[in-house]
């Protein structure tokens, strides 16, 4: 029942995320050369202790894109994917054979950190707009590491204010086929509430 409550909560803010999304899905075409969509699949608040089970996430190693918002260091756009999806990704962005080697090379590196930028930036330039407000986004980083660790070092700031986590989860999708990427967008408690504000004023907008 208090899941349920949370998740009608939570879905207030549907609108700016899915209007987020739909910009990043549409740099992400472009980047992709139509290869690659994305979809919102759910706007969640979840207790910061059970983030990451609660998403499903296992104890796989993954590979992950973090950006942050200068304003707001509690703010995170982490873009997760696993291993088969990375690798292949990068193959396709850097028009070469998928790499095999247990190691990562630093063209592999280059093109999904600019994958995050690139989508991070259209994220939040769609938040700027509808927020009335410069939201810059941080440069990108590559990190593999399990996403507990990842998620409980990006809920630091948050866990000062809150015992919960506004949680936007985003798939994509080839072709029209579902794969194993997302991007969560975790707003900090101060974030949310300029998206409560925007939310509130816009019937009178």
């Amino acid at each position: 029942m208090t899941s349920t409550i949370a998740t009608n909560r939570a879905e207030i803010f549907r609108p700016l995320f899915a209007a987020a999304t739909h910009d990043a899905s549409a740099a992400m075409c472009r980047w992709t050369d139509g290869l690659i969509t994305l979809t919102l699949d759910e706007v969640r608040e979840i207790p910061l202790h059970s983030v990451a089970s609660e998403l499903g996430f296992g104890d796989d190693l993954l590979t992950m894109v973090i950006l942050g918002v200068e304003s707001d260091p509690g703010t995170v756009l982490i873009l997760t994917f696993d291993e088969e999806n990375a690798r292949q990704l990068a193959a396709t962005l850097t028009r070469r054979v998928r790499n095999t080697s247990p190691e990562w090379d630093e063209l592999e590196i280059s093109a999904l950190t600019e994958t995050g930028n690139i989508l991070g930036c259209a994220y939040m330039n769609a938040l700027t707009r509808l927020l009335g407000r410069a939201i810059i986004p941080s440069p990108p980083y590559f990190v593999r590491d399990y996403f507990a660790s990842v998620i409980q070092q990006a809920l630091v700031e948050q866990a000062a204010a809150s015992d919960v986590a506004l949680i936007g989860r985003t798939g994509f999708h080839r072709e029209g086929e579902a794969l194993n990427w997302h991007v969560l967008f975790v707003p900090s408690p101060e974030f949310r509430r300029m998206l409560e504000n925007a939310i509130a004023v816009k019937p009178n907008s």
